[in-house]
């Protein structure tokens, strides 16, 4: 699992450093970089790939395990707002735990609700969205509380 962890830290380095050159100080941003916190932390990657259609991957970290999230968004703008956008979407996740029950693996779904603002001016982008999902072979059920807010640099 480290090395998997290693290897990810490297690619996420990587695509950074190659698109670094770019510094992003408009209201608007192709791909960003940064944290996402809630009950735990992690990392976070979200790129547009078409307009309005965007694809995060979160890799979270919690004091029993890790869990890797993928998901499909549709942003829209909000209230006509420079830089400020809701959005939607679905996607996936699997994971690995250890707590007093015992260690294994787990998969399962995620919907996202939430709000985007990239800072004009700035190469930041802040985010605070919610993130049900239902677990299948960890704790077998919905969670209603996962989300976060997420702060990304922005190129």
């Amino acid at each position: 699992m480290k090395k998997i962890v290693f290897a990810l830290t490297v690619c996420m380095c990587s695509v950074i450093a190659v698109k670094a050159q770019k510094i992003n100080t408009g209201s608007s941003y192709e791909t960003a970089v940064g944290v996402k916190v809630f009950d735990g932390g992690g990392i976070s990657l979200k790129h547009f790939f078409k307009g309005n259609q965007a694809g995060e991957g979160i890799l979270y970290f919690w004091d029993k395990g890790m869990k890797l999230t993928g998901l499909y968004e549709l942003h829209g703008p909000l209230n006509d707002v420079e830089g400020f956008k809701w959005y939607i979407g679905a996607g996936g996740h699997f994971g690995f735990f250890n707590d007093a029950y015992g260690g294994g693996a787990f998969v399962g779904v995620d919907g996202v609700l939430g709000l985007d603002y990239k800072i004009k001016g700035a190469p930041l982008n802040l985010s605070i969205d919610w993130n049900p999902n239902v677990d299948l072979g960890r704790y077998n059920g919905f969670n209603a509380g996962s989300g976060g807010l997420g702060i990304r640099y922005t190129f």
